[in-house]
């Protein structure tokens, strides 16, 4: 029997490439949609000079997480196209807040004078930190905007926390959890009584970074030395960044990995020599189930044998966001050079950020705009489910609302994506581990990997499978 990886997005490839790694063995990927990927999806126009990214377009290359993704595009072959911290696309960084378009600080004396939307100097929201006394969260776990607020001040949670969280899962910052999306603040702030004092004190004594490659056998991967010493801030792909996924099932399949496309998996089942995977035409059984599923994916095809475990997946919840692109067959639109700018929600708007894509990466004489709506307020906005036209019209309204771009797009694209975020809500933490105990407690053949269970990001989802492979037994 094989081991079965169900979801072929960027975690279930992972999955099954550290499976390969570790193990040498055959195993299957089964995926529902025609293609691989998930929410990754590259448009390029290459006579154009352009493309479009449907989902994530940079990585970050940071840390333990970063270091294990560029160890695994170093070993796919893929070619890098880095942002240095000194970009544009890395310094500047904008808020749309109060009617007009605010640059925030990049550098310390940034914090000293007053800059729009704050209305008195951010060194003040510095010195809050260091006056308040820690507060002990109830259940260990608070939100994100109350963490900010009684730290640093409503200002920084309205215009600084808000919109971050919006740019990172289209949260609301009200609801999610400070002890799972920013649990080293929370831990500093815990442990040593403040942010700052945690963040100065941590220099000397955590050791967490320094070791943070002590995941690789031999050594640093060459291409995180090569990040570390050219100081990069993010990086891209060339041709997009669906040319990981690409690239992964290509080597899977060389490599006896076998991917199937258009198979949903309609149940699983336990038994004490592994599982059953219903599928359309037939019944599979498997040693292990490895998988990358969205929570509420996962409770459907469980809920049968196991409708507790059903419960607890179905306590993520999702949200929706629209992505539209727009291309502009002029390089001299934006006033403005950055990766982009977020709204905060106390705007009210149906807009939770743009990305100026050709800021970041060359689009060969073309402006290039990625537009992000809905997130936690789509029902809100969008309760009467717009057409793809009234949805490209609401966000070239919002564009020349913003941006003073008042031309037609020469090229558009209008992406709904349903249930694509998990929502890290308040008490998270202890949600999933919750999850992983029942099944640690029933020894069920299963595990669980990706977004919901240990972060949004691309570098999370990668480490997440890595980690879910490193735990299985050797036999």
């Amino acid at each position: 029997m094989t081991t079965a990886v169900l979801g072929g997005g960027i975690s279930g490839l992972s999955a099954g490439y550290y499976l390969l790694r570790r193990f040498g063995k055959p195993a299957t990927i089964y995926e529902a949609s025609p293609r691989v990927g998930g929410w990754i999806r590259t448009e390029c126009h290459k006579n154009k000079g352009f493309l479009f990214e449907g989902g994530p377009r940079t990585i970050r290359p940071h840390g333990l997480a970063g270091a294990n993704t560029l160890q695994l595009v170093e070993e796919l072959k893929l070619s890098i196209k880095p942002i240095s911290r000194s970009h544009v696309a890395a310094r500047n960084r904008m808020l749309y807040a109060k009617g007009k378009v605010c640059l925030l600080p990049n550098s310390a004396l940034g914090m000293i004078g007053t800059i729009e939307p704050f209305t008195k100097p951010l060194y003040r929201a510095l010195l809050n930190d260091l006056a308040t006394k820690v507060t002990v969260a109830k259940d260990g776990d608070e939100s994100i905007y109350s963490f900010a607020e009684r730290r640093f001040g409503k200002e920084i949670a309205d215009y600084a926390i808000s919109p971050m969280i919006c740019g990172i899962c289209a949260g609301d910052a009200h609801e999610i959890s400070v002890r799972f999306l920013m649990d080293s603040l929370f831990e500093k702030e815990q442990k040593y009584g403040g942010v700052l004092k945690g963040l100065f004190y941590s220099r000397f004594q955590d050791k967490d970074e320094k070791n943070s490659i002590g995941i690789f056998a031999q050594k640093q991967p060459s291409l995180y030395t090569q990040a570390c010493r050219e100081k990069w801030a993010m990086y891209g792909l060339e041709g997009g960044l669906e040319q990981l996924p690409r690239a992964l099932r290509k080597y899977l399949a060389k490599n006896n990995i076998n991917v199937h496309l258009n198979s949903r998996c309609q149940n699983v089942s336990f038994n004490n020599d592994g599982a059953y995977l219903t599928m359309r035409h037939a019944e599979l059984p498997v040693e292990h189930v490895i998988s990358s599923l969205p929570a509420y994916q996962l409770a459907l095809i469980v809920k049968a044998q196991h409708p507790s475990l059903a419960a607890k997946l179905l306590d993520i919840p999702y949200v929706d966001v629209v992505v539209i692109n727009l291309q502009y067959n002029n390089d001299k639109m934006l006033q403005y050079s950055g990766f982009g700018l977020l709204v905060p929600p106390v705007e009210k708007l149906p807009v939770l950020g743009i990305i100026f894509d050709s800021c970041c990466f060359d689009m060969s004489g073309s402006t290039v705009l990625t537009v992000m709506m809905g997130g936690r307020w789509f029902s809100k906005w969008f309760s009467n489910q717009p057409s793809q036209n009234e949805l490209r019209e609401m966000a070239q309204r919002y564009v020349a609302k913003i941006l003073n771009i008042n031309e037609e797009p020469k090229f558009s694209r209008v992406h709904t994506l349903p249930k694509c975020i998990p929502q890290y809500t308040v008490g998270h933490k202890r949600r999933v581990e919750n999850i992983r105990k029942y099944i640690s407690n029933y020894k069920l053949p299963l595990s669980i990997c990706g977004a919901a269970f240990d972060g949004v990001g691309i570098n999370d989802v990668i480490l997440s499978a890595r980690r879910q492979i490193d735990l299985l037994p050797v036999r």
